[in-house]
């Protein structure tokens, strides 16, 4: 075999089949190294205790954070849903429990309408709701729904609560407007239960923001009468039947003419929440004037 002679101007290069000889005994004498000896290991070691280590720790770190980053995530989206569920829970609730307050005032309504019934057992009644009313804070004037095809008509009279609401002005089929003794226009003969002294009550709507109405023209001789005595409808008035609960007398003050005395009463019925009502159906008797 001839040497390998380099000549001027060329390049040196080795045959493929001395590189692939020389590559394979490089690399089997490299893992008899690694094998045989921790030459190699130590420097390594080296290096992956001061990168890798560092790296992984880091790695490591990012996963723990984007882990519990995603159990925070799925919590809040389960409160979120338990939330509106809450949320809906406490709305039908409320709703129900709005609806129990309703059914229960009007409940209420009707063992107060019940009661006043079994009082004046004498007359024949028709109960009702009212469905409008005039403006303001007070049920001086309102609408009920019930009318002539229900065997209403003018001037009968409406009771509630604890007596005397008012009076029928005005009728349609199925509807009728009561005007009620709290009006600035309207007069009621009455007179004290325990004494029967007569006196007329005239409706105030701006004293009923202390609660009252007036009356008047109590005769009163014997001094007899007090507070809180019961004044009712009389007798001798031409519209309301007699003996229906109008309130109780709260002051009293002496006329100027030392005859008659007048003050303030405190109606029976809560003018400022009414619902229903009855209406008495019977008529108060009228005498016919002589010709």
């Amino acid at each position: 075999m001839s040497p390998i002679i380099k000549r001027k101007g060329e390049k040196f290069t080795i045959p493929s089949k001395y590189l692939l000889f020389i590559l394979t005994f490089l690399c089997t004498a490299m893992m008899l190294i690694t094998f045989g000896t921790d030459t190699f290991n130590r420097p390594f070691n080296t290096v992956f205790g001061y990168v890798i280590v560092p790296f992984q720790q880091g790695i490591s770190q990012v996963g723990s954070w984007l882990s519990n980053r995603s159990q925070e995530l799925v919590q809040i989206r389960s409160l979120l849903e338990e939330n509106e569920r809450l949320r809906e829970e406490v709305a039908a609730l409320t709703e129900e429990n709005t609806l129990l307050q309703q059914d229960r005032y009007e409940l209420n309504n009707l063992r107060e309408l019940l009661s006043l019934d079994e009082q004046y057992g004498e007359y024949s009644k028709v109960g009702a709701r009212i469905i409008s009313r005039d403006s303001g804070n007070w049920y001086s004037s309102f609408i009920i729904d019930k009318g002539t095809q229900d065997g209403l008509s003018v001037d009968m009279n409406v009771i509630a609560g604890g007596g005397l609401v008012g009076i029928i002005t005005s009728v349609g089929p199925n509807w009728a407007r009561v005007t009620s003794i709290i009006s600035d226009n309207s007069n009621v003969s009455a007179k004290t239960l325990a004494t029967e002294d007569n006196l007329v009550v005239s409706g105030d709507l701006q004293l009923m923001a202390e609660g009252v109405i007036t009356y008047s023209m109590l005769v009163d001789s014997q001094n007899a009468v007090v507070e809180g005595d019961k004044v009712v409808t009389s007798d001798i008035s031409d519209k309301y039947l007699p003996n229906i609960l109008i309130g109780y007398i709260n002051t009293i003050n002496s006329d100027s003419n030392n005859l008659t005395k007048s003050g303030y009463i405190t109606p029976a019925v809560d003018f400022e929440h009414l619902g229903e009502v009855l209406v008495i159906t019977d008529l108060k008797q009228q005498v016919p004037e002589e010709g």
